[in-house]
């Protein structure tokens, strides 16, 4: 069914949050799935069960970039899935899609890391799948396109999932958004945006600093772009009881769209 569809936001917080785990999600489609980053640790686990999300059930997983709030995670993935895919409980295989920056960054971790009985699995049972700015791959019954974000730090991609429905969703990652995504962005039906504190508590978080947007700036630009609905995510984590209120209304200043400012582990209905 359809009604299927829908994003399972496991972490919502920026890097050094302590209140919510580092912003990461499961989108589910009707015959398919598809995992973004996994944190920051170990506390993937936590999230994951909390969330009733089997492992069975994480076939793909999408890794935007090198950071330790994102990449840390896939590692414990690793090293949980590959015991279960000897032991037969986990059939198949679990295919893991990144740039270059990322495959190269894991390798050398799984290497250090990992147990040689466990490494055995990649490249057989566990997949490093390369992509390229503007691939597009067939993940289930989603079509996705991965696209390099234009970040100033180090080499980020995004992605645009069209649902089956013909829902476009995109995932801008966790930098401010570039002229050249806006093929991607522009009209589409759900935009996850990174938005690390509100407009008017900048000199206090200093997002610019970090190379993050404000609240006002993911409005503005789901408002010029006709985005008909903005989730908001990767926030600073001191408000977090009225970060929905507050959020909600400092974006409705500047935008005419539905306005999505989820918590950890809720569930978004696409």
């Amino acid at each position: 069914m359809l009604s299927q569809q829908y994003i399972k936001m496991l972490g919502t917080g920026s890097a050094m949050c302590t209140r919510c785990y580092n912003t990461c999600f499961y989108l589910k489609s009707p015959q398919g799935q598809l995992m973004v980053d996994a944190g920051g640790g170990n506390g993937i686990f936590k999230q994951l069960y909390r969330a009733g999300i089997d492992f069975v059930h994480i076939r793909n997983l999408f890794v935007t970039h090198v950071h330790t709030d994102h990449i840390m995670g896939v590692i414990w993935l690793i090293r949980k899935i590959s015991p279960l895919q000897h032991k037969g409980k986990y059939p198949g295989q679990f295919t893991i899609y990144c740039h270059r920056e990322v495959k190269q960054a894991l390798e050398t971790m799984c290497n250090i890391m990992i147990p040689a009985k466990i490494m055995s699995a990649m490249g057989n049972t566990i997949i490093l799948r390369e992509v390229s700015d503007g691939e597009t791959i067939d993940i289930d019954d989603m079509r996705v396109t991965f696209f390099d974000i234009g970040s100033e730090k180090q080499l980020q991609f995004g992605f645009m999932a069209i649902m089956p429905d013909g829902k476009r969703v995109v995932c801008l990652g966790d930098e401010p958004y570039k002229p050249s995504s806006e093929k991607y962005v522009k009209q589409s039906d759900w935009l996850l945006c990174e938005a690390f504190c509100l407009y008017r508590n900048r000199d206090q978080f200093r997002p610019y600093e970090k190379n993050h947007s404000t609240v006002v700036d993911a409005g503005r630009l789901a408002q010029e772009l006709e985005v008909k609905n903005l989730l908001l995510y990767h926030t600073e984590d001191t408000h977090l009881s009225s970060r929905r209120d507050n959020y909600t209304a400092e974006a409705r200043t500047v935008y005419s769209g539905n306005i999505h400012v989820p918590m950890d582990l809720e569930t978004v209905m696409l």
